[in-house]
């Protein structure tokens, strides 16, 4: 085997062999404690330690890696503290994520590295963003970001590479090709002759390497962390390598030909170097075994300070209080107002966001020159300029990642859905990682995704959906859907201000038929705080979005009944208070939305108050909602589906209580 030690000292040389015999002598150390029961799982990666250490070598301190649970040498090559990171796989709350991640699902700005979650290919696009946003800032820097062969037939990979050349981004794509998705062999995980082939596809630069040659690794990434800087390009790089255990220890190998094992062990990385080390007079075999005792008490030494370590204690309160990032003070509405409509105050609170926050970028598809679907950002592009309000490629799940990984480079970022209903190919993104990303280890997802719903246009099943129940099931998102022009514009400016990830609802019928006073100067409305339009007696309605506006057209045209409206403007978190007093107001409560029944939101706020305010009751909690059907097409079948239909219905029987 060559290795290419062009540009390298004998000190560098020596240097690198010491990065990549100490994760497999961790490793070594990890087996015998995970068979003593002292840690719970584990991920070998050994015979793969050339690729993560010869990629990190290769790249600058603070430039982002996104790694697997297999690159044990990226978080040692960073210098992360063994007996810290043994107290993280322990589960303990002196690891970097507080006893909530196991292995490495977690991060550490402190080393820029981004915690993978289990679902692989999401990782991809948060190196987009993070890419942009050295782009944005014209740094001389690059992303890099691990994959594994299997990764590569999820449709994120697919998204991620597309938007990354698309949009010229400076990442790197690293494919670690070991033959087996845990026991799916590459016969069976994709057809082409080699993955890097793919590159050529999506237009741009790709190279196959030994992943067991050090020196191999470390040149190529060098090489392409140039040229992605240089051509402000991103390259796809495919690591040929071999996995010389389980997936995990419990998956044994019985699924891999034992020839396999006895070719790849003549290619051992570090036998490898080790022999290229002897033959050039670096290192003598005496002296690498010197390298390995020292290595090895040092390992001891840290295992020993982390086993230390008392089990942890559960703390409800503080495990409650860190699902969310702090959220700033609320800004008061000041000076004069004006008339208008809710599809424009959304519009002026975008600008004004944009004005405030000069680190904010809009992304959606066609929202610039075109201005949106609904034409909410026209104009916008003219004023900010295409870095900061950007057309993106049909790849909801990858421009939503790639929004997450501009927050993880201090950026803001608002995601325009095209309609609602099309968020489910992002659906990952946003319950997986914007969710729990600040839960697990301490990084605020600082993402708006816009979300223009509803029916009552006539746009048939998959453009009028009510989604909002799927998101309010989610720990760590925050869910508003304003009903008029004046909380539009408010809870949009608060969502942008909040470091946690928002799913902002539009409600698209309330564009150009609802207008109101809105105040012109910049203002915030405090998300998780509901609001009482009207006081009643007889019975209280709980609602939001376009129940409010049914609530009120029924209160108008039934003067005889005494209707309270509340109306919650925030789903996630909810304004319990705020519902007790209505409850206590009446005693007859009726929860209002157009999504469909069963599931739906009302359920919660049903089950809510029947045990927590069931003495006040003097009627059953009922609940007005849409048919359990999907959103029929057909004017007829819509007015027939949706929940306004049965709203006179369920207000009469709940009066004959």
């Amino acid at each position: 085997m060559h290795f290419d030690r062009s540009n390298l000292s004998d000190a560098q040389l020596i240097s690198f062999y010491k990065a990549l015999v100490f994760p497999r002598l961790i490793e070594e150390k990890m087996l015998l404690l995970l068979r003593q029961g002292k840690i719970s799982k584990w991920f070998s990666g050994i015979g793969q330690e050339a690729i993560a250490v010869g990629a990190t070598l290769a790249l600058e301190s603070d430039e982002w890696i996104l790694p697997l649970h297999r690159n044990l040498g990226v978080f040692t090559t960073r210098e992360m503290p063994l007996d810290k990171l043994l107290l993280q796989w322990q589960g303990s709350e002196h690891g970097y994520s507080n006893g909530r991640e196991r292995s490495f699902h977690f991060g550490s700005r402190e080393h820029h590295i981004c915690g993978m979650i289990s679902h692989l290919g999401p990782q991809l696009s948060i190196a987009d963003g993070i890419a942009l946003a050295h782009q944005l800032k014209k740094e001389k820097k690059v992303s890099l970001a691990f994959t594994g062969e299997g990764g590569t037939s999820e449709g994120e990979f697919h998204e991620a590479l597309n938007v990354a050349a698309v949009w010229g981004l400076p990442v790197i794509f690293l494919v670690e090709n070991n033959g087996y998705g845990l026991s799916t062999p590459v016969a069976e995980q994709y057809h082409c002759k080699n993955l890097v082939d793919k590159a050529i596809g999506y237009g741009m630069e790709g190279v196959q390497v030994d992943g067991n040659n050090l020196l191999e690794v470390y040149q190529t990434i060098g090489t392409a962390r140039a040229y992605a800087i240089q051509e402000q390009k991103p390259v796809l790089i495919e690591a040929m390598t071999f996995r010389m255990r389980g997936h995990e220890e419990a998956s044994g190998v019985k699924y891999v030909p034992p020839a396999l094992f006895e070719e790849w062990a003549k290619k051992d990385p570090i036998r490898q170097y080790e022999t290229f080390l002897e033959e050039s007079g670096l290192l003598s075999a005496s002296d690498m075994t010197n390298i390995r005792d020292a290595l090895r008490q040092h390992i001891e030494t840290d295992v020993a300070k982390g086993l230390a370590d008392m089990p942890i204690r559960a703390d409800t309160r503080k495990e409650l209080a860190d699902v969310y990032a702090p959220a700033p003070a609320v800004i008061s509405a000041t000076g004069a107002s004006s008339e208008k409509r809710f599809i424009n105050a959304i519009t002026e609170g975008l600008t004004q966001a944009m004005e405030k926050h000069p680190e904010l970028i809009l992304m959606g598809q066609d929202i610039a020159e075109y201005g949106g679907a609904f034409k909410i950002t026209e104009g916008l592009v003219a004023r900010f300029g295409k870095d900061r309000v950007r057309n993106t490629p049909l790849c909801e799940s990858a421009i939503i990642g790639t929004a997450l990984g501009l927050a993880l480079a201090g950026f803001k970022s608002m995601v325009e859905m095209q309609f609602a209903d099309f968020v489910s190919c992002g659906f990952n993104q946003i319950v997986n990682n914007l969710a729990k990303i600040h839960y697990r280890w301490g990084q605020p997802a600082d993402v708006v995704i816009r979300m223009p719903a509803g029916g009552g246009v006539g746009a048939g099943p998959f453009h009028s959906q009510s989604n909002e129940a799927w998101f309010t099931h989610i720990p760590g998102l925050k869910v508003v859907y304003p009903s008029s022009p004046e909380d539009a514009k408010g809870l949009l400016t608060a969502a942008i201000a909040d470091p946690n990830p928002v799913m902002y609802f539009e409600h698209k019928a309330l564009y150009r038929s609802i207008s109101g006073h809105v105040p012109e100067n910049y203002y915030t409305t405090e998300i998780g705080k509901a609001s009482l339009i009207q006081s009643g007696e007889d019975i209280s309605i709980i609602t939001y979005g376009s129940g409010v506006h049914w609530a009120l057209e029924y209160a108008a045209l039934h003067p005889e009944v005494s209707l309270g409206i509340l109306d919650l403007r925030t789903l996630l978190p909810l304004d319990y208070p705020a519902i007790q007093a209505m409850v206590a107001a009446s005693g007859k409560v009726l929860v209002l939305h157009e999504d469909t029944l069963t599931g739906g939101f009302g359920a919660e706020i049903s089950a809510w108050i029947a045990e927590h305010c069931f003495h006040q009751l003097d009627a059953p909690v009922m609940r007005c909602a849409s048919l359990d059907t999907p959103i029929p097409f057909a004017g007829a079948l819509e007015k027939n589906f949706l929940a306004k239909s049965r709203l006179d219905q369920c207000i009469q029987q709940l009066m004959t209580w």
